[in-house]
């Protein structure tokens, strides 16, 4: 099947102007100006604001503290503040599935973006846990609304905004400071997938595009050995069926009460193998650090987490892709922190942190991997440098193809998979620039299901697990 349109809009590349006013300068003197970027329908974000020197000598006076910008940036100096700087901060990341997009076509009012301006203070900046109420304790210095076209978004790249905008200034006399952002829609094309049920019970995956779903892989739950040592190795066809309900091997049957105490208490030896239609073994995720309490707690702490090792097949065995690390955040959140394993000359594999961050388990969350910007896998954190590039892709046609990238190289848009507090059906979307083969959608599909089980295996001890780990066949 073809991917699922997705739109994403982009805020970045900010900067704010100061005027020369003693008192002006003095107010916003802070680095730590913030923006609140808001669209309805959608969560609040908020981001730090770099302040610039000023270098217009004739800066644009009396212009109302509410400005609003025209699609293009004709209104205002297009110079970038950050042209001399190698990178480009992304501010805020608003994603449209198709639904949304039809949505915001069909409607008969005009959708733009508004942005807040808020004078920075001594205190916390955007990374804070109340990042999105700590702007009621600063002075609002201008709001800048941007039109939103989408007609044409779904099939390339648009710059709604590019320039500067002068904000304030509202009493004569009084210069207004300049704030510069980009504003940029782009398609973001995605393969859909989705598990038929927790992963647990072993269920197929769909792939799934608007309401059309086909079965494209299975995926198998099994509690490994732990004296087994080869149970990484390649599966044999003869393990490779998987079974339409939970495990009774870990859930229950004539010994099922010693081995579901055991499964409760231990919290190791869990893998997931996923399988093409075929019953051929395409990814596996295995976990090699057991989800343990730290001394005198009943969590799984940061600085003690539980590890999976994602793999994928290469020439008859199993290769090491990527781990996961996840720990228990707080009262209702999932740490996590995923890195890449590059192959090397070297003894010592080499490694990328694509994400480390934190998801809630409280209702629906989203475990995500996106690389806006980043050159080739670096470290990449909620607000990382962003060029508004998300590359193309360069699979499409109605069958996954074959082949593997031994080094495969992340940008834009990566994943991200659904976390749900109570269980689930796990949907997964992939950037379509990142697939080109069975084996590169498998190994997100494994990943996402490491992250599923993470949620339940760093639940409190001695708590129950969810009753797909728990009721009999």
């Amino acid at each position: 099947m073809d991917p699922c349109p997705f739109v994403r809009i982009l805020v970045g590349n900010l900067a704010l102007k100061l005027p020369r006013s003693p008192s002006a300068a003095c107010e916003s003197s802070s680095s730590n100006c913030l923006a609140k970027v808001r669209f309805k329908g959608f969560p609040t974000q908020v981001a730090t604001i770099p302040i610039v020197q000023e270098h217009d000598d004739n800066p644009q006076h009396h212009r109302p503290r509410h400005s609003s910008l025209q699609s293009s940036s004709s209104s205002a100096s297009s110079s970038n503040p950050n042209s001399g700087s190698s990178t480009h901060s992304l501010a805020a990341c608003f994603n449209l599935d198709k639904s949304q997009i039809d949505k915001f076509l069909q409607s008969k009012k005009p959708k733009s973006l508004n942005i807040e301006i808020y004078a920075g203070d001594d205190g916390g900046g955007p990374s804070s846990s109340a990042a999105a109420c700590c702007c009621s304790s600063r002075k609002l210095m201008g709001t800048v609304v941007v039109p939103l076209d989408l007609r044409k978004a779904e099939f390339r790249p648009s710059v709604m905004h590019n320039g500067w905008v002068p904000i304030g200034g509202r009493k004569k006399g009084d210069e207004p400071a300049h704030f510069f952002l980009n504003v940029r829609v782009e398609p973001e094309p995605r393969y859909v997938f989705q598990f038929e049920s927790d992963p647990v019970c072993s269920p197929q995956i769909f792939q799934v595009q608007g309401s059309v779903k086909q079965a494209v892989f299975t995926c198998k739950f099994n509690l490994r050995n732990q004296g087994d040592r080869s149970s990484l190795s390649r599966p044999s066809m003869a393990d490779s069926s998987a079974p339409t309900g939970c495990l009774r091997s870990i859930t229950g049957g004539s010994d099922g009460g010693s081995q579901s105490n055991q499964f409760t208490k231990d919290r190791k030896g869990w893998t997931i193998t996923i399988h093409d239609l075929s019953g051929s073994p395409v990814a596996m995720a295995s976990m090699v650090t057991p989800f343990v309490p730290s001394p005198g707690s009943d969590r799984v702490s940061r600085s003690n987490p539980g590890a999976w090792l994602i793999l994928r097949p290469s020439s008859g065995t199993w290769k090491s892709w990527g781990r996961l690390e996840a720990w228990r955040e707080g009262r209702k959140g999932l740490g996590y922190r995923f890195d890449l394993l590059h192959d090397g000359i070297t003894a010592t594999p080499t490694t990328s942190t694509l994400v480390n961050s934190v998801v809630s388990t409280k209702g629906r969350g989203k475990f995500a991997i996106d690389m806006t910007g980043t050159a080739a896998t670096p470290a990449c954190s909620p607000h990382s440098s962003c060029d508004f590039g998300s590359g193309s892709g360069s699979w499409s046609g109605s069958e996954f193809g074959l082949g593997m990238l031994s080094q495969p190289i992340y940008k834009g848009f990566v994943m991200s998979s659904t976390v749900e507090g109570k269980g689930g059906q796990p949907e997964v979307e992939i950037g379509i620039q990142h697939v080109n083969c069975t084996e590169d959608a498998a190994v997100f599909v494994a990943l996402a299901a490491a992250v599923d089980l993470s949620k339940e295996a760093c639940r409190s001890f001695p708590r129950r697990l969810r009753k797909g780990l728990q009721q009999q066949a």
